[in-house]
């Protein structure tokens, strides 16, 4: 499995598509064993959606994300997961753990 959070300075990003770059997570049997950064090809409709599903990504974590990429995501199978704040690595581990606190999408479009 592949999760994707977009960070900004270690920080889950509140908007998806204008987030500097992206944290993937590869995990196995519950644990992590890799971690890689892609950054931001731009904000472009479509075009991140794209980037996630050619990575392999299953799972999206954000703070916030606009209904025309969740429309994709789903499109592709990519559960997204919105409202989360906090940090990448509590985000990461709270859902590892079953514990992940969303809340309320943080994009308005």
């Amino acid at each position: 499995m592949k999760i994707s959070i977009p960070m900004e300075g270690g920080e889950v990003s509140q908007h998806f598509g204008h987030t500097p770059e992206f944290a993937i997570f590869t995990v196995e049997n519950g644990k992590i064993v890799s971690r890689e950064t892609l950054k931001n090809p731009g904000h472009e409709p479509g075009l991140i959606p794209k980037l996630m599903s050619q990575n392999g990504v299953n799972v999206v974590i954000t703070g916030g994300v606009g209904r025309k990429a969740v429309d994709l995501f789903d499109e592709m199978n990519i559960t997204v997961i919105s409202g989360v704040c906090g940090t990448v690595e509590d985000a990461i581990q709270g859902y590892l753990a079953g514990k992940l606190v969303a809340g309320k999408n943080l994009c308005d479009h």
